[in-house]
């Protein structure tokens, strides 16, 4: 609004403000819009410079209550007020803040800037490293793959200082010495605001101090912030709820998370749908879904991704030696059940079991689907078992459902597939470490020892097994996807239908905390920074997004070159019998996996998970309890998916043989 939208007070509406309980220090310095009604100002006294919007209409409070918009029992210093505004019992003052229309502001204390902000801009979170090693600098826009480069490549020094820059020199162009206030913000209950932004729509309630930060609410995604809430230095981002006595200091916090039940974080970065209750963080990275529900479970000093910790779940990250130097990493998908425990440094493969306690700094990042167990102060490693875990596939399903982003805009690039050049690799690694430490240890050997971990014989083969029945099943899948969006009307269609587009994606692959892609496609994203070709923030982003959007061609580019050395034999190279014998392979691994899955979930309906039930009964009792509340096994919607998924897929194995036989046939 410029200043030609504005007017000084006439000689009579001053008049009706004294009558009105209002003073101000000079009432010249008070402009006001044309429409201003002096009866909607009361009880209010004005310093500095200010301007008064149209305060007209009225507000609906809780109880359908029904109260005029305008000013009342407050005292505004050099502030800028919109349109159609509620500003009631402010009990200290608001100072130096520009408030937009529409905005509730009931019973507070204060709301002020006091200098110039950055707002929580440029603050560095010291993840990871308690010590300050991995610091990331925060800024509005961070997403989960800026930050973990920030985090693990410090050795790129040239890259860091000029991401640090950037970041610095959007810091500088967010700083103000005016905090600002969105359109429809409700602010009520609370006490302390200060150096504060707040985007459009925030609902702010009975908060107890709120310092030094940003609120990104918006009106697809609004921020809510609860009752006895202290927040200091930090970033809330669209659609995030903190609430419950939450304690929140020097965080980020990304699109979709809910803090609350008192949880306390310091020094943590936390991504899209987060869920912190009862417990505590400490230098954590947590990646997407990173979920805490327990009030004895401490996360500290770890990267988590995809990870559910149970209660009592906590880590050790000092050696009383050179101080809380130490940090560990647990893989996308794991998770931790009651009372475990990991000693850092240590490096915990995707989607692994974590149970029991475990004193000795393992590495099982090339055994992901594993199960890590203690037994009598030693780590047992079972690798691959949790892929017959039909826990595992329920939590790959739920993700997606429980994406709680509503803003157009998402921040963070988030890949769900549980099987991806990511995982598979790692199964690859696995098998060949598996055999050699087979081969090492001899045909006699019981028990073998993998990098501070003891693997049973049994668990060792039946991992082989696993990884290749899973490695059948990606290729499988990847292959009749790909002869799918072709014609195949000859043998010759078929060849060239295998091949891959480009070179992008062959090599290893990473998980940057969401975004699976290739690794030299990120270090050529370093490159570029440091070369000066990438000189913005947004740039980088446009990469992520970028390489979140291709995957599947990427993807097509990696399993090709994979296959070829996983058969010894390019997949052009082959002729139609051979790759009809691989979908007949994938079909066979699927169908295998599936029967497992099937077997893991008939568990759930044993008569010992009837245990509790049917109470003060007989065993029919028991058994009529027991589906009433969970229902028959054949019934259950994952059952019958299971069912379901073995009938689709053995019938699009053969509707693609058939296709291959025929395309034969026309060589």
């Amino acid at each position: 609004m410029t200043s030609k939208s504005y007017r000084k007070l006439t000689q009579a509406e001053i008049q009706q403000l004294e009558i009105n309980n209002s003073s101000a220090d000079n009432w010249d310095n008070i402009q006001v819009k044309d429409g201003f009604d002096t009866k909607r100002v009361y009880a209010c006294h004005f310093s500095g410079e200010n301007r008064i919007g149209v305060l007209a209409g009225s507000m609906t409070f809780f109880g359908q209550l029904e109260r005029p918009c305008g000013l009342y029992h407050a005292h505004f210093h050099n502030c800028t007020i919109g349109d159609d505004v509620y500003i009631n019992q402010v009990k200290n003052y608001i100072a130096n803040y520009d408030i937009e229309d529409h905005v509730l502001i009931d019973n507070i204390d204060l709301c002020a800037v006091d200098g110039e902000s950055s707002f929580g801009n440029g603050i560095e979170i010291s993840v990871l490293d308690e010590t300050g090693g991995r610091k990331v600098m925060m800024y509005d826009k961070l997403s989960a793959h800026m930050a973990y480069i920030m985090a693990f490549y410090k050795h790129r020094t040239v890259f860091i200082e000029r991401i640090e820059q950037m970041i610095l020199h959007y810091t500088q162009g967010v700083c103000s010495a005016r905090g600002f206030i969105g359109h429809h913000a409700k602010i009520t209950n609370c006490r302390e605001i200060k150096n504060v932004r707040i985007g459009a729509h925030t609902l702010v309630d009975g908060s107890s101090q709120i310092e030094n930060g940003t609120i990104n609410s918006n009106e697809h995604a609004p921020v809510r912030i609860g009752h006895d809430v202290i927040l200091k230095n930090f970033i809330v981002s669209s659609g995030a709820v903190v609430t419950g006595a939450a304690l929140v200091a020097n965080c980020f916090v990304g699109q979709g998370c809910v803090l609350g039940s008192q949880y306390s974080a310091e020094n943590s970065l936390f991504f899209a749908n987060c869920q912190g209750f009862h417990g505590e963080a400490c230098a954590v990275f947590a990646g997407p879904y990173t979920v805490t529900h327990h009030k004895s479970t401490l996360l500290i000093a770890g990267m988590f991704s995809f990870c559910n910790a149970g209660s009592g779940s906590n880590q050790s990250n000092h050696m009383y030696k050179l101080g809380p130097i130490h940090h560990g990493i647990v893989e996308r998908g794991s998770k931790t059940t009651s009372d475990s425990y990991l000693l850092w440094p240590a490096k915990i493969g995707a989607f692994t079991l974590v149970m029991g306690r475990h004193y000795k700094n393992s590495d099982t990042s090339d055994m992901p689907f594993s199960y890590l167990l203690e037994n009598d102060d030693e780590s047992w490693l079972a690798p691959a078992i949790n892929l017959k875990s039909v826990g595992t596939i329920r939590d790959v399903l739920k993700w997606p459902r429980r994406d709680k982003r509503t803003d157009p805009h998402k921040m963070d690039c988030v890949n769900f597939n549980l099987l991806s050049p990511f995982t598979i690799q790692k199964m690859g690694n696995a098998i060949h470490k598996l055999k050699e430490i087979k081969a090492i240890s001899g045909e006699t050997t019981a028990v073998f020892s993998y990098n501070n971990t003891k693997i049973e014989r049994h668990a060792l083969n039946r991992g082989l097994k696993l990884y290749h029945l899973a490695i059948m099943k990606f290729i499988g899948n990847s292959i009749i996807t790909r002869l799918n969006t072709c014609s195949l009307n000859t043998a010759n269609d078929v060849k060239a239908c295998l091949q891959p587009d480009s070179q992008i994606g062959q090599g290893d692959w990473i998980d940057l905390a969401g975004l699976i892609a290739p690794k030299h496609a990120i270090v050529e994203l370093l490159n570029q920074v440091e070369q000066g070709d990438i000189q913005e923030l947004q740039q980088v982003e446009d990469c992520f997004y970028s390489l979140h959007d291709n995957y599947y061609n990427y993807e097509w580019n990696w399993t090709a070159n994979f296959a070829a050395t996983y058969f010894n034999k390019p997949l052009t190279s082959m002729s139609i019998e051979e790759i009809i014998q691989i979908i007949e392979e994938w079909r066979k691994s699927v169908v295998a996996i599936d029967k497992m899955l099937y077997e893991d979930a008939k568990k759930e309906f044993r008569l010992e998970a009837m245990t509790g039930f049917g109470m003060d009964g007989d065993h029919k009792t028991k058994q009529l309890d027991f589906e009433s509340v969970r229902g028959k096994f054949e019934s259950n919607d994952f059952v019958k998916e299971i069912l379901t998924h073995i009938e689709r897929k053995t019938a699009l194995g053969e509707r693609v043989i058939k296709q291959l036989e025929q395309a034969n046939k026309k060589a």
